[in-house]
């Protein structure tokens, strides 16, 4: 693995883990997919540092279980303006 790619998944999984993130905004955060989140989390980082890994994959499992919360307030936000 890329040293860059190492700094980065490290990165991602610190900020995560420190700001209670999401994936969306650790990609938005760092320049990067979705995608690229996932995979730095699940499996870059377990090889570079397994409790930060375990952290961070926490944080997520927290976020995604409270998804559809968030999903639905930002419906009625959008529509509390409408009468």
């Amino acid at each position: 693995m890329k040293p860059y790619i190492e700094k980065r998944a490290v990165e991602i999984g610190t900020y995560i883990v420190e700001k209670s993130a999401t994936v969306r905004q650790a990609a938005k955060n760092f320049g990067v997919s979705k995608s690229t989140v996932h995979k730095d989390v699940a499996e870059r980082l377990p090889q570079i540092d397994v409790e930060l890994a375990k952290e961070a994959r926490s944080v997520l499992d927290v976020n995604k279980s409270e998804r559809h919360i968030r999903g639905g307030m930002a419906t009625r936000k959008k529509y509390a303006h409408v009468h």
